[in-house]
């Protein structure tokens, strides 16, 4: 069975609780936030799974589930009769009544999705751009989004992959360098037009959420996640199923990693940056000047014909990627190494062989447990990383009414 992620504690430290009122709300609180998370970790969990993961007695966990199921936030069913000795215990599922907004800005299209609990994509929709949008045009690209995916009933908040360098406290976006974005309020602006509380984060600390709580880093403690997209390379780190970000929440920009000292020179005003080495317009014009969508069985076809000079850049950029990944196991030491994008595209046709001379050169100890996987959310990557900056909250208190 695939490790869980870690469960909150549903106790609080130190023993028996106060038995004060506010006490006991609180404590009823968690251990209502431990259930529920465990729901949204793996969706029809039983009763039984619920009181071992939570470490409650099964009689607490029934009367919590049952809460939960008036509130109409989870549905119970009797899975069916298996010719075993005893009751079935009933399975817990998340309803679609928790529902988040999310956007992702992008070069050509601002994409929207409708996520619920359990990382579940119950709708999605993109609105086109001809040209990079303005924040203006965001705005009412997240207005349109909103009134076809959720024209009726209530959301609980919209989340935000940004492309850029995000201030989480503020929901400003400090720079988006290929959107042309500098110092953009977007969370202030989009609260304000959706008149819905907005969080905004930098779309690999989506993309590294979404994949260790679902995807393919789960059960891994860290996580580092590589997404290659028209805008560039993303990158995040997270620890137990948490971003880590650094003091002011700008860490883990590994696109901006050097591999080559003569190398070309990149927006962010260094050269040789690992974006400027792996690049998907390189690959594409590599291949003909293909359009995206060809791009992975145009690999395909032509690692298969071997040799080429379109297959001489595609190994140039593994290699190039290879240096960067083995400053990655150096430096933190992840067990997972989950590469999206196009950088997925270019393992899946070529392998990891050239990726894994470098990590074998990586020092030992860090080496030994990391492990280069693809993405395995696909095109709801984002989507369901984005709704977790709103879920969070609802995890944590899942009767508060969210405004």
């Amino acid at each position: 069975m695939t490790p869980r992620p870690p469960t909150p504690p549903a106790h609080p430290a130190g023993g028996a609780p106060d038995p004060s009122g506010s006490d006991r709300d609180d404590l009823r609180r968690r251990n209502l936030a431990a259930v529920l998370q465990a729901v949204h970790l793996r969706d029809g969990s039983t009763r039984a799974d619920l009181t071992r993961e939570t470490g409650l007695h099964r009689s607490t966990v029934r009367a919590l589930v049952a809460e939960l199921v008036r509130a109409g936030i989870v549905t119970e069913d009797l899975p069916a009769p298996s010719g075993g000795v005893g009751r079935p215990s009933p399975r817990v599922h998340a309803t679609d009544a928790t529902r988040v907004l999310t956007l992702h800005p992008e070069l050509d299209a601002t994409h929207g999705a409708l996520v619920g609990l359990g990382g579940r994509v119950l709708a999605r929709a993109r609105v086109p751009h001809d040209a990079p949008p303005t924040p203006d045009d965001v705005l009412a690209a997240a207005r349109e989004l909103r009134d076809r995916l959720a024209p009726t009933g209530p959301l609980r908040g919209v989340g935000v992959a940004a492309p850029g360098l995000v201030d989480r406290r503020t929901g400003h976006v400090v720079v988006a360098p290929h959107l042309g974005w500098r110092d953009v309020p977007l969370g202030p602006l989009l609260a304000a037009a959706l008149d819905a509380p907005v969080t905004v984060d930098n779309d690999a600390n989506c993309g590294v959420v979404a994949e260790a709580l679902f995807g393919a880093g789960r059960g891994a403690r860290a996580v580092v996640y590589l997404n290659g997209g028209a805008s560039g390379i993303g990158g995040s780190v997270a620890d137990g199923g948490t971003p880590t970000v650094g003091a002011h929440g700008f860490g883990g920009e590994i696109g901006h990693t050097l591999v080559r000292s003569d190398g070309r020179p990149c927006h962010c005003g260094a050269d040789g940056c690992l974006e400027t080495e792996v690049s998907r317009a390189r690959l594409l014009a590599a291949l003909g000047d293909v359009p995206a969508s060809e791009l992975e069985p145009t690999l395909a076809r032509v690692v298969a014909a071997r040799p080429s000079t379109a297959l001489a850049e595609i190994d140039r950029q593994l290699g190039y990627l290879g240096v960067a990944l083995r400053t990655v196991v150096n430096v933190l030491n992840p067990e997972r190494i989950v590469l999206g994008g196009f950088l997925a595209a270019l393992v899946r046709t070529r392998g990891t062989a050239a990726l894994d001379a470098h990590l074998a050169r990586a020092l030992p100890g860090a080496r030994e447990d990391a492990r280069v996987v693809t993405a395995a959310l696909g095109a709801d990557l984002l989507a369901v990383g984005a709704a977790q900056l709103v879920l969070r909250d609802v995890l944590a208190d899942p009767l508060s009414t969210g405004r």
